[in-house]
Order: C-alpha cells, then structure tokens, then sequence
C-alpha cells in the first residue's frame, strides 16, 4: 500500500469516526434536519429487536419522531469503534461501535449499554449510513442497573421486559459456552 492510498485510508476512517459522533450529538439535540444528512437515501435503520425497521431516509426520519416522543433528553456517549474497509477501502467499510446512552423515558431515568454494526458508504457527500444495526446489552432504569446483568431479560425499554440482543444470542458466546458445558 503507497503512502498515498494509506493517507486516504486514514481520512476515510477520521470520516467515518466523526460521522458516529455527530449521529449522537444531533440525536441528543434532536437536530432532525441533520439527522438525515447522515444517511443514504437508500439506508436502513433497523434494531435487533425488530422493533424499530425503516428503509429509507424519510422513513428513518419519521422513526425518529416515533422515538422521540417517547423519549426526554438524552446522551449518548460511543466508546470504541471498530471499521474494516471492504476491497480497496474507497466506497464501503462495516463497522461495530459500542456505548451507552442515558435517557429519560417512560418517565424514569435509564441506561442503556448499545453496540451498532454498521455497514458506511462513500458518497459525493462524503462517507454515509447505508445500514445501522442497535443491538442492547441492557436498556434498564437506573435502580435496576446493579444487579442487570444476572438475567438474560435486560431490555426494559418496553413495558415488559425482553432479553438482550447480546452476547447470549451471540454464536461465539453459544459455541463458548457449550465448549465449557455450560449450553
């Protein structure tokens, strides 16, 4: 790889890195005309869950009104984020990110531990959702976040509990755990 090409490698990545951030500060500050600038026309926005499921930057706009109005402020914080490139690197990379979020809702304070997979797509307007996956590790009131992780029923976001997106639907963390009789 010429140093030309490991320099655009490295521009695509600080891109795609500011892209993730700026997802969460105009999701917190509920900048809606912003938010779609940040994806493709065709891209989905989907959860693990299956609850939330839109294709299209119209359709994801209205999925986050949908949000919203559920929702009081917010913060969002991302952690690590993780970007492979795919074939030369100069118009499509996946991603995972993880974070957390805290937000009101349901009229309560709650956590929120999230990982994304992405998939990002070079555009004349710069690097882009094309699909955005959020999977939750828990999404729980905050007096419940002690002793969250004992209990496969993580997600509270609802009025009835659900189970976690992750790890234990995982195929690594199945195999795992049956490698050590535990499956």
């Amino acid at each position: 790889m010429d140093l030309a090409h490991r320099i655009a490698r490295l521009e695509a990545e600080s891109q795609i890195r500011q892209l993730v951030a700026r997802y969460c500060f105009y999701i917190d500050d509920r900048q809606r005309d912003l938010i779609g600038t940040l994806f493709t026309d065709d891209a989905t926005l989907r959860s693990a869950d299956g609850v939330m499921n839109a294709t299209g930057v119209d359709a994801i706009l209205d999925q986050y009104d949908g949000r919203f109005d559920v929702l009081g402020p917010g913060h969002h914080f991302m952690h690590d984020v993780q970007i492979d490139f795919v074939g030369d690197g100069q118009t499509e990379a996946t991603g995972r990110v993880s974070g957390h979020a805290e937000l009101w809702r349901m009229n309560r304070m709650m956590v929120a531990a999230i990982r994304y997979d992405d998939v990002y797509r070079n555009t004349d307007d710069g690097w882009k959702f094309a699909d955005r996956v959020i999977n939750f590790l828990y999404y729980v009131p905050v007096a419940d976040y002690p002793d969250i992780l004992r209990t496969p029923m993580r997600n509270h976001a609802y009025p009835d509990p659900r189970p976690a997106d992750f790890p234990e639907a995982l195929p690594s963390w199945i195999a795992y755990e049956q490698s050590r009789g535990r499956g």
